[in-house]
């Protein structure tokens, strides 16, 4: 099971949580290998490039359809090359800044931000990742400006940002919450269409003045395309059972996860709207990754 990033991150967390999981309902290790690198692209590649016997496989978010844009010369093809075997769950991002800024809601954020442009800088994991272009989003949608401090992962970046050499973030929500319910940085809104049961009390973007922002990074399991049908199926029942069981469920929401039960088509339906979706808006935007 490869994880396309380092150890502790949101994917690592699913990952390692449905991998134990399909280990018991299929009597087989499930072995996860942290395989991170540009953006997750070099550990993709391996599991296009593998044989279709079902013993390599990944675990990935939105990311996937992001990098279908930003590299000009991927050695695989998003759509043709991988097999979308099940649909782990999403999550919001969590709008995260430092106590040093003077805001404690998204209309003061984007006032503060319009009235000192290009004076909020925020981190992100680098060129290109979600933290980078969900808050590209935001400012197309707003006029505000901020200042990109891109980091070679978004770890760092959410140290600086507790340390006060960054103002904010738009950070998955099991990367942030720790930090949330520590008291170490101010949650203001989080990115999903409707509020996350993991907070509450904090409106969406939406709903606190940004009409039409949403952003629900996705978390799904892949093998080669080459995997048969019949085995891609097989792994799909088994990890539509693990995540039933409610110990699963009960750690996935903790970590402010939201689920619900989509077949395998409708999942890669998901990617292919996203690689197109955010194709037109990463070129629109003039991104490229570095």
């Amino acid at each position: 099971m490869l994880v396309p990033f380092a150890a502790g991150g949101t994917v690592d967390i699913v990952a390692r949580l449905v991998g134990a999981k399909l280990a018991e309902a299929l009597g087989q290790p499930f072995v996860v290998e942290n395989r991170g690198g540009a953006a997750g692209t070099i550990a993709t590649a391996l599991v296009a490039k593998s044989p279709g016997d079902g013993y390599t496989l990944m675990t990935m978010h939105q990311g996937l359809a992001f990098n279908a844009a930003l590299y000009s010369n991927l050695p695989y093809d998003t759509l043709q090359d991988l097999a979308p075997i099940a649909y782990l769950g999403a999550t919001p991002n969590v709008l995260v800044v430092t106590d040093s800024l003077p805001v404690r809601t998204l209309h003061e954020f984007l006032d503060y931000a319009r009235r000192n442009p290009g004076r909020v800088a925020y981190g992100s994991g680098g060129v290109g990742s979600a933290g980078h272009l969900s808050v590209e989003l935001l400012q197309s949608l707003t006029g505000a400006r901020l200042t990109h401090v891109p980091y070679k992962g978004s770890g760092p970046a959410l140290t600086d940002l507790v340390g006060g050499q960054i103002e904010a973030m738009l950070r998955t929500m099991p990367a942030a919450m720790p930090f949330v319910k520590g008291g170490k940085v101010r949650a203001i809104a989080t990115s999903g269409a409707q509020r996350s049961p993991a907070l509450a009390e904090l409106p969406t973007i939406a709903e606190a003045g940004v009409p039409g922002y949403e952003y629900m990074p996705w978390y799904g399991l892949f093998g080669p395309a080459a995997l048969p049908k019949a085995l891609a199926d097989r792994l799909y029942e088994a990890t539509l059972k693990s995540l039933a069981a409610p110990d699963v469920r009960e750690r996935l929401a903790q970590q402010g996860l939201e689920y619900r039960e989509t077949t395998r088509e409708q999942f890669a339906e998901m990617v292919r709207a996203d690689v197109a979706k955010w194709g037109k808006f990463i070129r629109d935007a003039g991104v490229r990754a570095e």
